[in-house]
């Protein structure tokens, strides 16, 4: 999930050197943490949280082989 999430990521803003992605698992939750630079927040956001929403779909989308929750947080 993590080099979906960065794959995404990178072709949505300006500076894709300042991405980071990290994951960390707990039993059935897997958690993906995206920090991207203060000026493209709102691009990887969009308008009324589209984009993020559309993150979120694709990435749970990936993850419905597995029995983990996927959670995508934006930082």
């Amino acid at each position: 999930m993590k080099d979906l999430v960065e794959i995404i990521a990178k072709s949505l803003v300006d500076h894709p050197e300042q991405i980071a992605v990290t994951e960390t698992e707990e039993e059935d939750i897997v958690k993906v943490e995206l920090t991207v630079a203060p000026e493209d927040m709102g691009k990887v956001i969009g308008k009324q949280g589209r984009i993020a929403k559309s993150i979120r779909t694709v990435v749970k989308a990936a993850a419905s082989k597995g029995d983990k929750k996927v959670i995508v947080d934006i930082k």
